[in-house]
């Protein structure tokens, strides 16, 4: 079976060390718009000396908006598993919140997910990350939903949703204690968000 190896970039070490251990027949580079010379050169130099041989792509995203980050590399992978490819990501490259970004898109389709990887950069070691999700069922997601959406009366969470408001009110106090809700009030976070991407 064929492999996209989907990868931040800052130098092109970790990237070529990724190509060389896991011969993808596909690259999708994750970089911002405005990126600078010394990661467009990088590209370029990719797309140059592998481009014969490998399919280079580019995927324009943020540089620090996590959750549009998470929100691009869940479409990567989407499409490239409807390719019937095993995806394996490298998150070694670029800024933390683009590398997080990645590593968040990762959760929300952990099941596409052939590996996750980090390269080190002093020895060039391929560490294993492993592959979590964001452990909500699929009653705390409808809850995040309808908030994302804007609506913050329980009673309307209940009805919408289908279960008592009791049941309810359980599912936002245990959101509220994984980070999904904002302690003190009935807002989606950040981490909410990227959970029900």
């Amino acid at each position: 079976m064929d492999y996209t190896l989907i990868s931040t970039i800052y130098a092109i070490e970790p990237v070529m060390f990724c190509i060389t251990n896991f011969s993808p027949k596909k690259v999708v580079l994750l970089r911002e718009e405005d990126a600078p010379k010394d990661k467009l050169k990088v590209e370029e130099t990719l797309a140059e000396t592998l481009g014969k041989f490998i399919d280079i792509e580019t995927k324009i995203t943020s540089l620090y908006e996590v959750v549009r980050i998470a929100k691009d590399t869940v479409d990567v992978i989407e499409q490239e598993a409807a390719q019937g490819r095993k995806i394996v990501v490298n998150i070694s490259g670029g800024r933390k919140p683009q590398a997080l970004g990645a590593l968040f898109g990762c959760y929300a389709r952990h099941k596409m997910i052939e590996r996750i990887v980090y390269v080190t950069e002093e020895d060039k070691q391929v560490l294993d990350l492993p592959i979590l999700n964001f452990g909500i069922s699929e009653t705390k997601l409808m809850v995040l939903e309808e908030l994302k959406k804007g609506d913050i009366s329980v009673k309307n969470l209940a009805i919408k949703i289908g279960i008592s408001r009791g049941m309810t009110y359980n599912h936002i106090r245990e959101l509220r204690e994984m980070g999904f809700i904002a302690p003190d009030k009935l807002e989606i976070t950040t981490a909410g968000e990227l959970a029900v991407i």
